[in-house]
């Protein structure tokens, strides 16, 4: 029995998702839940299995492709089976352009026929393909028109291969999901909210002490950012209003506690999410991060891990950034960066200059959300809470 395979709904904001790669051709034999393509929504990377033992009959979302939510991107079933008659639902979206993200099935149509009315060689198409170029585009040199191979390395050379302004490209990076993502969020979080940056300086001893004597190569060690996690989450439970989101003109501070780390995976950054942090403990939190990681690292990251964050936590001080100023991740108002720490002379109070290990903290908040004595309260109880012996 031939069965279609669709771009799953892996959230209720999901809307479509790029096809990243086939692991199998068309014609190749498959087993029921062998992973036979990987797809890329804005915020993760998941795979996609064959629905029974079979063949796959039919690739209709190619490699590249956006696809809405729902949409058929295969057939599976026995071989000389016939499947429905469709046309490719989706092409692959330019590297040159952000946007739009997402094709109609009349443009997707129109698109796919450009390739099969346009008189062009077969291996002129292989490479328009590859390539991701429209056809319609090329002067063909061919009998009657037809685009040759040499046509289009022309047109690559000419259009492809040098900025407008006519400079060499040495290498073009296309786009994926989360990169666009990660684009138009950041974007939009600048034009869309007012960001204030306040800087404040920490003195780390005792968060140092907290990771002493632990080594590095143990499995179960502590991090710094394990240790911010906890600190921060208590800190917002005294500052709530730093822990809200803006919605129809109001300000709605969130119950739960939601801390978001950015971990830098292969893709993108991703922002993996420790739910109720506030009520975990330092050695649960621990667990859970390097869970993530290593999930981030390996493409397994869900849509529940990196959704529902309440505030964001950047750490940076790992690659020797000394301060930063953090964009805001919405929809929330606030995020904290951390720069690395490095040994300072600091004047007590009684006058007396020590070297001390100091970070800076630096919070990024919006003021509509907040004014600068909330955001400058908040941090200045973060500070107290890291410099504390209690922690």
């Amino acid at each position: 029995m031939v069965e279609a395979i669709t771009i799953p709904k892996l959230g209720l904001t999901m809307k479509k998702a790029t096809v990243v790669i086939w692991h199998k051709r068309e014609g190749d034999a498959v087993k029921k839940d062998e992973v036979i393509a990987e797809i890329e929504t804005d915020k993760v990377t998941c795979q996609i299995q064959s629905t029974q033992s079979g063949v796959l009959l039919k690739i209709l979302g190619q490699k590249g492709s956006i696809v809405p939510v729902g949409e058929i991107i295969a057939y599976v079933g026995q071989q000389g089976e016939k499947i429905p008659e469709s046309v490719p639902i989706s092409q692959p979206q330019s590297s040159q352009t952000l946007a739009p993200t997402s094709v109609s099935p009349q443009a997707a149509t129109l698109a796919s026929s450009d390739v099969v009315k346009r008189k062009i060689s077969p291996r002129a198409k292989r490479l328009v393909e590859e390539r991701r170029i429209d056809p319609s585009k090329i002067v063909g040199s061919g009998p009657e028109g037809m685009v040759l191979e040499s046509d289009v390395a022309a047109y690559i050379e000419t259009n492809l291969n040098r900025t407008a302004g006519g400079l060499k490209v040495k290498q073009v990076i296309s786009f994926s999901a989360i990169r666009r993502a990660i684009a138009e969020n950041m974007t939009a979080s600048l034009q869309g909210t007012a960001q204030v940056t306040l800087m404040l300086e920490a003195d780390a001893t005792n968060l140092q002490k907290a990771l002493s004597p632990a080594s590095p190569s143990d499995e179960n060690h502590l991090t710094y950012t394990d240790l911010l996690v906890k600190h921060v989450s208590r800190t917002l439970e005294s500052h709530p209003i730093m822990n809200s989101t803006i919605e129809d003109n109001q300000i709605k501070i969130i119950e739960e506690i939601n801390i978001g780390v950015g971990i830098a995976a292969e893709s993108g950054l991703v922002v993996p999410v420790i739910r109720n942090s506030n009520r975990k403990s330092i050695d649960e939190i621990s667990v859970s991060l390097k869970e993530l990681g290593e999930k981030a690292r390996n493409h397994r990251l869900t849509l529940d891990d990196v959704s529902g964050g309440t505030f964001t936590i950047s750490n940076l001080g790992m690659y020797g950034i000394s301060s930063f100023t953090p964009i805001i991740n919405p929809p929330q108002t606030a995020i904290l960066g951390v720069g690395q720490i490095a040994l300072k002379p600091q004047v007590n109070p009684a006058g007396v200059i020590e070297v001390l290990p100091l970070m800076m903290l630096s919070l990024t908040f919006d003021h509509r959300a907040m004014d600068g004595h909330t955001a400058a309260s908040f941090l200045r109880d973060l500070k107290k809470s890291i410099e504390s012996t209690s922690s």
